[in-house]
């Protein structure tokens, strides 16, 4: 993908999710005080339009990708579906088991996981073929630990909202996601950075 279309996609993207958090700040919380069942039912599928934005963007990146874009998107889709599967199966089992009590909210959770999963395996993928422009994302018009970073800040501020509307279970399931990203960008930093110290070492000391 040429870098303009790459800086294109960068900003559709964020600003379908800085919609959708808008979305759910002011439309989600007036769905359960809502009487009409029709606006209930408008309101609760009002932010699966920007997400299926996302998806429709993902889906456009992928097939004017070249033929080594297209596989590492590939593989990396595998890994995210195999992760939120399992992840469903386990925790199917243990509802059924009477181990834990899930409701149907849960379900909302799947997308963003695979999301996430998708990311981090994207990015151990193409270090696996050895870009690492590509993984840190510093060819990108917005690298790629400051939009994990935007994402994070944007999932606490919906945290911050449920805790100010006093429920605690959907204010901890934000904050604990945007800590999750908070720390996956920690941990990338710490090997990137590693890497280049011990990619410069030999260098310096010649």
């Amino acid at each position: 993908m040429s870098r303009f279309a790459e800086r294109r996609y960068q900003r559709r993207v964020a600003l379908a999710m800085v919609l959708y958090v808008v979305v759910l700040l002011l439309a989600w919380p007036l769905v359960r005080s809502t009487v009409s069942q029709p606006l209930r039912i408008v309101l609760a599928l009002l932010p699966t339009l920007p997400v299926l934005y996302v998806i429709w963007q993902m889906v456009q990146r992928v097939r004017h990708g070249d033929e080594l874009e297209q596989r590492t998107h590939l593989i990396a889709l595998g890994v995210s579906t195999a992760i939120v599967g399992v992840a469903s199966l386990v925790g199917g089992f243990l509802a059924a088991a009477g181990v834990v009590q899930l409701d149907g909210s849960i379900l909302i959770w799947v997308f963003p996981v695979m999301l996430l999963g998708y990311q981090a395996a994207q990015w151990w993928v193409v270090r696996h073929y050895g870009n690492e422009a590509a993984c840190t994302g510093d060819d990108a018009d917005m690298p790629l630990r400051w939009r994990m970073l935007l994402a994070a800040g944007l999932i606490a501020v919906v945290g911050w909202f449920a805790f100010r509307r006093r429920d605690a279970f959907d204010a901890g399931l934000f904050m604990g996601m945007a800590a999750a990203v908070v720390l996956v960008v920690l941990v990338q930093g710490i090997i990137h950075w590693r890497r280049r110290r011990s990619a410069s070492g030999p260098s310096h000391d010649a």
